[in-house]
């Protein structure tokens, strides 16, 4: 029951499962409201592969790697305003209607971006898409923890994280599904408006949060769904201990009307919980996963991929293993709880991007030579700045690539031998290809290429259990009730500043200092995560909601988190600590 201390280790995976045949009704709450995490998945992935075809149909956008940046990015700019606004809906009219609002605004975004007839239209239906996904990233996880018993609710939140993967890895499907249809990118863009559609159907019919509305006065509306969601016996436990922590706000506070935000840093409590929980998500997006789910196929173009459609499909590999990560949090995440998941993935995530860092080097300083008998065999299509260098040049196919709009044929006999140096455009393109040769505009070939895909796979791998999952956990849960909205709101924010500057750099930094280098900084950045983690994030593991807020207003700040609490251990009994 929600007033207690639960022993949430072995059994709540279990339970979750067998809540099933139970009391389905928590189910169905927790997978409507977490159709909000598939859109995010969605959209994430989605815009990885139709900018590979978007390309094509716009030249201009295939020329200029600031305006590439721009259409992934400009949906993050709108989740920004989204996830702001999202905080104040939440708190204002409720957590099911702003769901409502995201789906309607998802639905208009995609509409606008399959009609799109050149790139700024695009760009504004991104923006739209942007406003639905970053309201939504925020309600869905809070909608299902104020909905789930304290026992399952980090599995059943958990669903959310396992519905953006899931959106992703369909993402994937769907751009492999039009890689040969008329209009390729539309289609893929196109058919992101119908899961908003089916949400909006699901959510009309569903409840309001009950904390929600318990918090709001509507009382007697609260109890009858708790009803609904605990067994009989707790229901009673449940609704006091709500009680308790609405008279205890409003004693606080001295009112239960708007927020003001100098309470949010003059309130310990909620301070602490700042700290934890935007701190998680900053570096959730600083350990770079969207340059891996945004650019996935890029990169993988990077390490000497030369098709379109296998970059895309090994980046369904990828957007497969984030998915399956997901369902092992599903597993862990009440069994060893939050903060020890977190700390596991981020040593992998490390060692990820030290491995890929140095795949990238030794791909890009030991590329195929430019042969200069190679490059006249093609006859006037010699790249001009290969051309003006004079035969005398030392030129290799990354020189070839770098700032000069040219492209590299591979030799015929062998990939990695000496190859021509050409300009960059399809009919040359096309010519190389008949041939039998590669054509490369992104990467070189690489006898290493392989390892870079080893090294993505690890890095999913280990991201998605933990960093994938736990920072929406710790936000839908370690917030005071009166504050979860607003605090939700602005980690969910935070999030998405940080997403936006991460993908709208990545590009124009792999341009400025090499994959190698930026691949290294997201390693060290990763460190300095781990290390915050160790110090600023409590473990919230089978903690009542109501009850997180008396932990962070006694718990200490301290390397050492591997120990086991006793089961029934009370939150009153830790020792009390000085204000930090």
């Amino acid at each position: 029951m929600e007033g207690g201390i639960h022993p949430s280790d072995t059994s709540a995976f279990r339970d979750c499962f067998s809540l099933a045949w139970r009391n389905p009704y928590v189910l169905r709450l927790a997978f409507s409201a977490g159709i909000g995490g598939l859109l995010f998945g969605y959209d994430t992935g989605v815009i990885s592969g139709a900018l590979l075809y978007i390309k094509d149909d716009f030249k201009v956008v295939d020329k200029k790697t600031v305006l590439q940046e721009s259409i992934v990015s400009m949906a993050l700019a709108g989740a920004i305003v989204g996830a702001a606004i999202g905080g104040w809906l939440n708190d204002r009219y409720g957590r099911k209607f702003a769901l409502l609002v995201a789906d309607f605004l998802f639905f208009i975004g995609a509409v606008l971006m399959a009609a799109a007839p050149n790139p700024s239209m695009l760009i504004v239906g991104r923006c739209f898409v942007g406003f639905g996904v970053g309201m939504a990233s925020m309600t869905a996880p809070l909608y299902i923890s104020e909905a789930s018993p304290a026992k399952i609710r980090g599995a059943l939140v958990s669903t959310n994280g396992f519905l953006i993967t899931g959106g992703q890895f369909l993402s994937y499907l769907i751009n492999l599904a039009f890689t040969k249809a008329p209009g390729t990118w539309r289609w893929m863009l196109g058919v992101a408006g119908i899961p908003p559609l089916l949400q909006f159907f699901l959510m009309f019919f569903l409840p309001e949060s009950p904390r929600w509305l318990y918090r709001k006065g509507r009382e007697e509306e609260a109890k009858a769904i708790l009803r609904k969601i605990y067994p009989v016996e707790d229901v009673q436990a449940e609704i006091e201990a709500l009680k308790e922590s609405v008279e205890k706000e409003i004693e606080e506070t001295g009112s239960s009307g708007n927020i003001k935000m100098i309470e949010l840093l003059q309130t310990k409590t909620v301070r602490r919980g700042l700290i934890a929980g935007v701190g998680l998500m900053v570096f959730q997006q600083f350990v770079g996963i969207n340059t891996v789910m945004y650019y996935s196929p890029t990169i993988i173009q990077f390490a000497g991929i030369a098709s379109n459609q296998t970059a895309l499909l090994l980046s369904l590999v990828t957007a497969g293993l984030n998915a399956l990560g997901s369902v092992v949090s599903i597993y862990f995440i009440d069994r060893i709880g939050r903060k020890k998941l977190v700390v596991i993935s981020l040593i992998g995530v490390i060692f990820s991007w030290g491995l890929l860092s140095g795949v990238f080097h030794e791909t890009t300083t030991h590329s195929p030579a430019v042969s200069l008998v190679e490059t006249s065999h093609f006859g006037n299509s010699t790249c001009p700045a290969f051309d003006s260098a004079g035969s005398l040049a030392r030129w290799d196919c990354m020189r070839c690539l770098e700032g000069s709009h040219c492209g590299f044929c591979a030799s015929s006999a062998n990939k990695l031998l000496p190859g021509a140096c050409l300009i960059e455009n399809d009919d040359v393109g096309d010519t190389c290809k008949s041939e039998g040769r590669l054509w490369y505009t992104h990467g070189c070939p690489s006898k290493h290429g392989w390892l870079a895909l080893v090294g993505l796979a690890l890095y999913i791998i280990f991201f998605a259990p933990g960093m994938g999952t736990v920072p929406w956990i710790v936000n839908s849960e370690i917030y005071p009730l009166r504050y979860r909205g607003v605090c939700g709101g602005i980690a969910a924010t935070a999030c998405w500043i940080c997403n936006l500057i991460v993908s709208q750099s990545f590009l124009s930094l792999t341009e400025a200092i090499g994959t190698s280098m930026t691949f290294l900084g997201f390693g060290v950045i990763t460190v300095v995560a781990l290390l915050f983690v160790l110090i600023y994030v409590p473990e919230t593991k089978g903690l009542p909601i109501e009850d997180v807020e008396k932990m962070l207003e006694e718990r200490t700040y301290q390397l050492k988190f591997w120990v086991k609490r006793p089961v029934m251990e009370k939150p009153e009994t830790v020792k009390k600590n000085v204000d930090v």
